[in-house]
C-alpha cells in the first residue's frame, strides 16, 4: 500500500485538504466523511454519490478498508472479543461488552504493552509497537461495522498504555468525537492509564473532556513496585500529584481500578492506606477479582472482597464490586493476548 493514503488517519481538516489536493470541491469531504464513519461503508466504489470518475481516481490513492477480523469469539453473557489483524501482520485483540441497551468498546493502543506488569497476560508478551491513529480508528469502526449499530462507548482499556501513545491516541479522539465524523460524545470516552505522569499531565492541559481511569491495584510504593515495574519510574506520591492537577484542571471525578490478588493487597488494614493516599482526590473505586493469568496469583473469596469492600465504604469511599464480561473467552480484565490459543 506503499502508493496508497490511508483515510483512516486523517482528521477532518486533513479531508478538506485531501479532496482539494484532487481539484475537487470541499463538500467531497463531508460526503466521504460520512460514508466511512455514519454509513460503514470502506469501499470507494459503493460510494454512489461521488461521480464514477471521481471514484476511479480515488481508487488507486486512497485506502480506508478496517483492519481485518482474523478471529472473533462470543462470550456466554454476550461479551465479544476480536483479534485484528493490521497490514503489518501484527495483531490486537479489543472487546465489545453488552450492556443490555448499550454497547462499550475496550480498545487497543499497543501491540503488547512495554509496562510488564507481573499478573497481566498482555504485560508478559512484551511490546512490539503503538498503533497509528488509523488503527485505533479502523478497529472500532470494524467492531461498529460488525455489530450493525452504534457503539455508546469507548474505553481505551484494552492492550497497551494509551498515555505512551499519546498523540495517536489524542488524534483518534479527536476524529471520533469530531460532529462531521463519528460524533461520539467526548464524556463518552475513557482513557485508562497505569500512571504515567507525562501523559496525565498532558491529557490536563488537551481539554480534551475525556474521563480518565488509573489502575491502583497497591496500597503503597513496596507492594506495587513489585506487581507494576511502572512504579519505579512513578512513584505513587507523583501519580498522585498528577491526578490532583489532572482533576484541578478538568472538575472530573477519576475513576481508580483496583485487581485483587489473594493475600497480597486484599487485607482490610490495605484500605486504610488506599483511603489515606486517595484522600485528597475525587474517585469512584472499580474493585476487580483478579481473572486468571498467572498461577501465583490467586483469586480471592467473597469472604476476604466483603470485609476489604466494607472497609473502603467505612472510610467513606464510593465502591463498586466490577461485574465480570467475558472471563469464559479470556476477555476479561489483563487477560488479552493478542493472538490465537
Amino acid at each position: 500500500m506503499s502508493d496508497m493514503t490511508y483515510g483512516l488517519e486523517f482528521n477532518y481538516d486533513e479531508w478538506r485538504n485531501f479532496v482539494d489536493e484532487t481539484g475537487e470541491p470541499s463538500y467531497r469531504a463531508d460526503q466521504l466523511c460520512q460514508w466511512i464513519y455514519g454509513k460503514k461503508v470502506f469501499d470507494i466504489h459503493r460510494m454512489t454519490n461521488l461521480s464514477k470518475e471521481l471514484r476511479s481516481k480515488l481508487e488507486g490513492h486512497l485506502y480506508v478498508q478496517p483492519p481485518f477480523a482474523v478471529d472473533v469469539q462470543k462470550s456466554s453473557d454476550g461479551t465479544v472479543k476480536f483479534l485484528w489483524r493490521f497490514l503489518d501482520g501484527q495483531e490486537v485483540e479489543s472487546v465489545l461488552m453488552d450492556h443490555g441497551n448499550h454497547h462499550t468498546a475496550c480498545l487497543s493502543t499497543q501491540v503488547g504493552c512495554p509496562l510488564r506488569c507481573d499478573f497481566c497476560a498482555t504485560g508478559r508478551q512484551g511490546f512490539v509497537r503503538n498503533l497509528t491513529v488509523g488503527e485505533i480508528v479502523g478497529h472500532f469502526l470494524a467492531m461498529e461495522s460488525w455489530l450493525g449499530q452504534d457503539i455508546k462507548n469507548i474505553v481505551f482499556m484494552g492492550m497497551g498504555e494509551p498515555l505512551l501513545n499519546w498523540e495517536n491516541v489524542k488524534k483518534a479522539i479527536e476524529i471520533l468525537n469530531h460532529p462531521k465524523m463519528r460524533g461520539m460524545g467526548i464524556r463518552r470516552i475513557t482513557i485508562s492509564t497505569s500512571g504515567v505522569v507525562p501523559g496525565i499531565l498532558a491529557l490536563a492541559d488537551s481539554g480534551l473532556d475525556v474521563r480518565l481511569s488509573f489502575s491502583l491495584h497497591a496500597p503503597n510504593d513496596e507492594i506495587r513496585s513489585k506487581l507494576m515495574p511502572v512504579n519505579e519510574r512513578y512513584p505513587l506520591g507523583q501519580v498522585i500529584e498528577a491526578l490532583q492537577e489532572f482533576q484541578k484542571k478538568t472538575g472530573n471525578r477519576i475513576t481508580v481500578e483496583y485487581v485483587l490478588l489473594k493475600r497480597i493487597n486484599d487485607e482490610p488494614s490495605m484500605a486504610y492506606e488506599i483511603a489515606a493516599l486517595l484522600s485528597d482526590l475525587d474517585v469512584y473505586i472499580n474493585l476487580i477479582p483478579y481473572n486468571p493469568v498467572v498461577d501465583r496469583y490467586g483469586r480471592p473469596s467473597a469472604s476476604r472482597i466483603n470485609p476489604f469492600m466494607a472497609t473502603l465504604r467505612e472510610l467513606g469511599l464510593e465502591v463498586e464490586l466490577r461485574k465480570e464480561k467475558g472471563t469464559d473467552i479470556d476477555a476479561a480484565c489483563g487477560q488479552l493476548r493478542g493472538k490465537r490459543g
